[in-house]
């Protein structure tokens, strides 16, 4: 698979073992945004010392918006650790200009490779921005220090092709899609399901070539995405359910978990293949069931009650199959029963 071309969001790539060694040498200033598991395992392979250290505790734009005030002079900012704490970076190198290297030290989110910066206003999603890892560090050496786990999550992002092809293709055929339909993009996600469905035993053993796979297709789906200026192939229904979730719970996830989960029930409502898609998240190893994720079955039933009235609150969604959809008890009892709760 192609997985760097001049349509990618990523300047730079480095990947293999030890590839974060002594890049603080490279980037002139450096402010790192990061939390404190990821930075224990990495400060001592950057080879400087950064001016600060934002530990990161919220992606709330308040939040990022106070620890901007506070900052030295620097030159670059570099995230380190998972999704919030990269959104962090991406915002302050788009807010401030600032040179970006992102440092993922679990492949749980796609936010090392895409271009906005995914923060919370009063708990609401929204995306800012637009940042380019320069370079993006792929160090095999820090990847496998994570529970496999929190790697394999990374799939859940990409196994929502599945989900949100689907939705794009079923706005399109009301005449209700946003953008232009395009049957190029929608192929161009079906090879890169088939090749995430190849490499599967790679990426559950959580070895070089499984990592190597994770990254690659998130990069390709950038290929496919950042031209159409939207990431609609791979956004859908299954995200609406997390979005749910967060803002009801008002908790953070593991990403790629919590859209496995959607992925486990709005194929079944889009009735669109969910026992195939189902095995292969099985396959993988990929962590959906609720009593994982502390989600109490009457909390996930009152949301997907609600989660028809929340998509119509947020005129920033687009259309899917909820819109359409009636979800009541007798379909959340039935399409609920084969997953486990606490």
């Amino acid at each position: 698979m192609q997985y760097f071309s001049l349509s990618t969001n990523v300047n730079q790539l480095r990947i293999g073992n030890d590839s974060t060694k002594n890049i603080g040498n490279e980037i002139g200033k450096f402010v790192v945004s990061t939390m404190e598991i990821p930075w224990e395992i990495t400060k001592g392979k950057l080879g400087q010392s950064p001016e600060k250290v934002i530990n990161v505790t919220s992606v709330e734009l308040s939040w990022i918006e106070n620890q901007i005030n506070d900052l030295p002079d620097f030159d670059t900012i570099v995230g380190i650790g998972g999704g919030m704490a990269i959104d962090v970076a991406k915002y302050i190198s788009w807010k401030l200009d600032k040179r970006l290297v992102s440092i993922p030290t679990i492949l749980s989110v796609d936010a090392f490779t895409t271009p906005a910066a995914g923060i919370r206003n009063n708990h609401d999603v929204q995306y800012l921005g637009t940042a380019t890892p320069d370079p993006l560090i792929i160090d095999y050496n820090i990847l496998r220090t994570a529970p496999k786990e929190l790697n394999i999550a990374g799939i859940g992002d990409l196994f929502s092709i599945h989900t949100a092809s689907f939705d794009w293709t079923y706005a399109n055929s009301k005449g209700k899609s946003e953008y232009p339909y395009s049957d190029l993009a929608i192929d161009g996600g079906k090879k890169i399901l088939e090749f995430i469905y190849n490499n599967i035993g790679n990426i559950k053993e959580n070895n070089n070539n499984g990592l190597r796979a994770i990254v690659e297709a998130y990069i390709s789906l950038n290929t496919i995405c950042l031209p159409l200026d939207h990431f609609r192939i791979e956004e859908g229904s299954e995200h609406y359910l997390f979005y749910e979730l967060e803002e009801r719970l008002k908790r953070p996830f593991i990403h790629g978990n919590i859209i496995g989960l959607g992925i486990y029930l709005l194929s079944r409502l889009q009735n669109n293949d969910p026992k195939l898609i189902t095995e292969i998240m099985n396959d993988s190893g990929l962590v959906y069931h609720p009593f994982s994720m502390n989600i109490k079955k009457n909390d996930l039933i009152d949301s997907l009650l609600n989660l028809k009235n929340f998509v119509k609150s947020k005129d920033t969604l687009w259309y899917t199959v909820i819109d359409d959809s009636h979800i009541d008890l007798e379909w959340i009892n039935e399409n609920i029963s084969g997953l486990k709760f606490d």
